[in-house]
């Protein structure tokens, strides 16, 4: 996964975007049972932990070289670039399904995200360790390069028509078109694309929102928690699909 007088969000017509989906996170987020307790994860999710820790490890070695390198201001944007590939992918699509696509992504977006990050309205530890040496014209140049990549298929289904239909009906209702545009593809500036976003990671920002854990946007947060909870989830099954 906003500027001016008008900003993006992930669903739905907003204030403000920040921080980068009432229901509770999907069961895919977090490892608990429905009355709190930990659950206990079969060898084969274990070992697919192991493998994103690794990723996020091989991640934070790459942020520490760059910020000790003495030559890190000289660095291309091309090699900047290279850091964020670890997790949103060499060929824009994510190592993780809770990743956001950012590849061809609304420019303005990209960078007000950046910007939120390292002045922490949006919390992410990764993400603000990324940022915390990019000065503004960095975090610009970062957000020019990724929205002028083509946007990847994450080769997710088409929603069902009885979706597809609660989607549309939630949408006259909730107003996503007013600021995402009639074919939810952004405006190209501050308000971000959902059209083929990952499913997961819109259904974790829609339940961010509505619990305001993401906080750089509270007009969203209100529009999340407005919103029937099926017509949310409705709507994340529909844009993914599209």
């Amino acid at each position: 996964m906003s500027t001016g007088g008008r900003t993006p969000s992930p669903i739905g017509r907003g204030s403000r975007e920040a921080r980068g989906e009432g229901f509770e996170s999907p069961p895919f987020a977090r490892c608990t049972t429905h009355n709190g307790q930990h659950c206990n994860p079969s060898p084969r999710a274990f070992g697919a932990t192991l493998s994103r820790w690794e990723r996020v490890g091989a991640l934070l070695l790459a942020i520490a070289f760059v910020m000790l390198s003495p030559s890190a201001r000289a660095q291309s944007i091309d090699e900047k670039a290279a850091v964020c590939a670890s997790c949103h992918g060499e060929k824009g699509v994510p190592q993780e399904k809770l990743t956001p696509v950012i590849w061809g992504q609304s420019v303005g977006y990209l960078y007000l995200q950046l910007r939120d990050y390292k002045k922490g309205a949006r919390a992410n530890e990764i993400m603000q360790a990324i940022v915390a040496d990019l000065e503004k014209d960095d975090m610009l140049a970062l957000a020019e390069y990724f929205s002028a990549k083509p946007w990847p298929s994450l080769g997710q289904p088409t929603a069902p028509d009885a979706v597809t239909r609660q989607a549309l009906a939630a949408n006259g209702s909730v107003g996503c078109t007013g600021c995402h545009l009639d074919k939810y593809q952004g405006d190209g500036g501050s308000v971000p694309r959902l059209a083929g976003q990952s499913r997961e990671y819109m259904a974790k920002t829609v339940a961010e929102f509505r619990t305001r854990m993401r906080g750089n946007n509270p007009g969203m947060s209100d529009l999340m928690k407005a919103t029937p909870e099926d017509d949310l989830a409705a709507l994340s099954e529909f844009l993914a699909g599209l």
